[in-house]
């Protein structure tokens, strides 16, 4: 019979429980010892180590994770018939979305409580549409093509996704099921089962916008990171039950911890920045802006801010819109509306400089967060 000291029996233990528990409530116990360990107990704390945590992972793995990119040779395809000045991007390494989902989810595992399902949907979401632009995009970089995954399967697979994950979250009363109204108290309408149908149009839709808007450097990232924060404050101002009685919205157990998600968005989107910003290093590819789409839809449905995401994320609705816009025009009267499509393109074959555009964008992004933070207290 195998004999364990007292003492190893006890270290074993020890070990045990620390990996039975997340990092940050195994620091809150040694609280019990040590008044400074006390902090691990806000989530606001752990939102802000969670930023920086996740920076620093993208930061310092970027390059080595640049440099496999490019000895796997997976290059961007640019279009031949796109703005002639984006032949020059051609090969530039692209799936570095792939970059920032390792930065969030070692973020996330070190600081965020996985026993949250509003977390663990999230994640879902998350991780299942970075997933479906992972293999999109690995079908473009082998085939030499854009193509990539057949639209419908691809919308298809993203519609199950969350319609099955929210289905389940109105099925336990997690969520409820009323739309809510920006700038406008105590108005919504009760869904019912259809509900899920919504939220998945709404997190479908966002995702694919962010993908649209993906297509100069750095233009979808700093949007991104301006609604994350945006919706990481709505999701603090939720899950907290006296903010939320204070001004007037509704209230969602477990909603706060969502903020350390967003800030842990926030900072791996500025890490990434740093090798996405003109002249781009990498791209990030149809995993990064599916994933961070899906993200921002799922934030927005679970903060009961789904509607007031056609201002927040006014930058990718007008880019969809603008595609749409195109479509339907050339298709009924052959006649295109815009020079190109999306509508960033078109300002470029106008002849606006490609960083004069990406700034410009960011400069509306930055008004329309402000201006949806101001609902807090108008509506």
């Amino acid at each position: 019979m195998l004999k364990v000291s007292p003492r190893a029996n006890l270290n074993l233990n020890f070990v045990l429980k620390v990996h039975s528990t997340m990092v940050y409530q195994w620091l809150q116990k040694l609280s019990e010892h040590f008044f400074a360990f006390n902090v691990f107990r806000y989530i606001t704390f752990r939102a802000f180590i969670s930023f920086f945590t996740a920076f620093f992972v993208c930061y310092f793995w970027g390059p080595k994770f640049i440099r496999h990119l490019v000895k796997k040779h997976f290059g961007q395809n640019v279009r031949d018939d796109g703005p002639q000045t984006h032949l020059k991007k051609q090969g530039t390494p692209t799936m570095g979305g792939a970059l920032m989902l390792m930065s969030i989810l070692i973020s996330a595992l070190l600081w965020t409580d996985l026993s949250n399902w509003l977390v663990l949907v999230t994640l879902l979401v998350t991780f299942g549409f970075g997933a479906i632009g992972y293999v999109d995009d690995w079908l473009k970089v082998s085939k030499k093509n854009t193509k990539g995954l057949p639209g419908r399967l691809r919308l298809a697979i993203e519609f199950l996704i969350v319609i099955v994950a929210c289905a389940a979250l109105v099925h336990t009363h997690t969520i409820n099921t009323l739309v809510y109204f920006p700038f406008f108290k105590q108005f919504s309408v009760d869904l019912g089962w259809f509900y899920p149908i919504f939220a998945a149009l709404v997190v479908v839709g966002t995702a694919n916008a962010v993908n649209l808007t993906d297509g100069l450097d750095g233009l979808a990232i700093v949007p991104v990171i301006i609604v994350a924060g945006t919706l990481g404050i709505f999701a603090y101002v939720t899950g907290h039950k006296e903010i939320s009685s204070y001004l007037n919205i509704p209230h969602l157990v477990g909603a706060s911890e969502l903020s350390t998600l967003a800030t842990a968005v926030m900072a791996a989107g500025l890490g990434f920045l740093w090798f996405n910003t003109y002249p781009a290093q990498v791209f990030m590819g149809d995993v990064g802006s599916l994933s961070l789409g899906g993200f921002l839809g799922i934030m927005a449905v679970f903060t009961n801010n789904e509607l007031l995401m056609l201002i927040l994320g006014g930058v990718f609705v007008v880019e969809a819109l603008s595609v749409i816009t195109q479509v339907v025009s050339f298709k009924l009267t052959g006649k295109r509306v815009f020079k190109m499509a999306p509508i960033h393109h078109h300002f470029e074959l106008k002849g606006l400089d490609e960083t004069k555009i990406i700034v410009r964008f960011w400069i509306i992004s930055i008004l329309l967060a402000v201006l949806s933070l101001a609902t807090l207290k108008l509506r």
